[in-house]
């Protein structure tokens, strides 16, 4: 991890298209703001872990699933 030390209004730029500017520190909480192009997302931590679960939830399967999949597209007699 790279770590760097910036004071309030300095920034951080990534790659030519991401800045990152220090807006304010109180207490344990620094407040930053981020300029990036519209199809790089952000997201807190704890929101991308979420959404990064409910993607794994939404593709894995049991094999009750499957059985009613199966059970669905089977040819009726």
């Amino acid at each position: 991890m790279l770590v760097l030390t910036r004071k309030k209004g300095e920034s951080i730029i990534i790659q030519d298209h991401i800045e990152i500017t220090i807006l304010g520190v109180e207490g344990d909480s620094v407040k930053v703001g981020i300029s990036a192009p519209k199809h790089v997302d952000i997201f807190r931590q704890e929101v991308y872990l979420s959404i990064k679960e409910a993607n794994k939830e939404s593709v894995s399967t049991s094999a009750g699933d499957l059985s009613a999949l199966l059970e669905r597209i089977r040819p009726q007699k």
